[in-house]
């Protein structure tokens, strides 16, 4: 075992990698690691397990925090000597992989890192208050074998032990750490458990312009019989589609914008669209063909998986009792 495989580990286990940015149909594909957080518990009794939004559970707070506190979500709090022990080693980790926090770049990630990394540990209370409600656990004896796996893949006792040192973290700190990452999974995987393996989808084109006149013109163009494909590659400004006509391939409801599914669900096969403004464009749609039970690609199942968990996990925090004490 070498300190980046630790140090890779740690970094996804923070769940602070830069967020990438997406064009207005596209969604971010999840991953499998989730932010981490220790967190002052309180016992919450298992619920039936269900993958619909849990009701939030009810949690008491004693009067007087144990020690100051970073943020109190439903009663439970997130102390603020864990989310400064979290920061000081994500910042040891940029330093690690070369990023020079004296620049403007490092300060802004920096900056970004103590946003992203409050509300994940926010989120990362609100899984496992779901969990609870769900019934879902990870007991001590899967949290130490996953514990003897991760050591044997990292390369032995020892070397363990040495990033444990260079990583400034306890063995106990790591076993939390996985503790977070398995229950986190385990939520993860009930909750979009009943996501179809096919849906109805629509195989579509779409070309983009600036005005609304110019998406009329073009209209009129293929009213008289132009080339859906060789217009789009000739006028479009949407950079991901341009090159290959305009072709957004095949695609079920809940992946692309709403405005553009609503039309493209809506159209028979051939048909185009009027000129549709999503965001700071105006869109032609084509319907090419439509299928009402069609197999989910890889890339449009995990994106309705993510979908799915956002929405659960959006739920619990529109319900959510949350108190911040850090300041950006």
């Amino acid at each position: 075992m070498r300190g980046g495989f630790w140090l890779l580990l740690a970094i996804m286990a923070l769940g602070l990698a830069a967020c990438q940015g997406s064009d207005e149909r596209e969604r971010t594909a999840p991953t499998d690691a989730q932010a981490v957080v220790t967190v002052a518990t309180v016992p919450v009794s298992p619920e039936t397990r269900s993958a619909e939004p849990s009701p939030v559970p009810t949690l008491t707070a004693t009067p007087t925090p144990p020690a100051p506190v970073a943020a109190v979500v439903n009663g439970q709090y997130i102390l603020l000597a864990d989310y400064e022990r979290q920061l000081a080693q994500y910042q040891q980790a940029l330093v690690q992989i070369g990023v020079d926090l004296d620049t403007e770049e490092g300060q802004a990630n920096l900056a970004q890192a103590r946003r992203d990394l409050l509300e994940g540990m926010i989120d990362q209370v609100l899984v496992e208050q779901g969990a609870a409600a769900m019934g879902i656990r990870v007991t001590d004896e899967e949290l130490e074998a996953q514990v003897q796996a991760d050591i044997a893949a990292g390369g032995g006792q020892a070397a363990f032990e040495e990033w444990l040192r260079s990583s400034g973290q306890t063995r106990e700190e790591y076993k939390q750490m996985l503790y977070h990452s398995l229950i986190s999974q385990r939520v993860w995987e009930s909750v979009v458990a009943d996501v179809p393996p096919s849906a109805e989808q629509v195989h579509a084109r779409v070309i983009v312009v600036a005005s609304e006149e110019e998406a009329q013109q073009i209209g009129e163009l293929l009213q008289a019989g132009g080339d859906f494909a060789a217009l789009a590659r000739e006028r479009s400004l949407d950079l991901a589609t341009k090159e290959n006509g305009g072709d957004l391939g095949w695609f079920p409801r809940g992946v692309m914008a709403p405005e553009l599914e609503a039309v493209a669900f809506a159209l028979p096969p051939g048909q185009i669209s009027q000129p549709i403004r999503i965001g700071d464009g105006f869109h032609l749609v084509q319907v090419v063909e439509r299928a009402e039970a069609r197999p989910l690609s890889e890339e449009m199942l995990a994106l309705l998986r993510e979908e799915r968990f956002n929405q659960w996990l959006g739920a619990l925090r529109s319900r959510a009792v949350i108190e911040r004490f850090v300041k950006d």
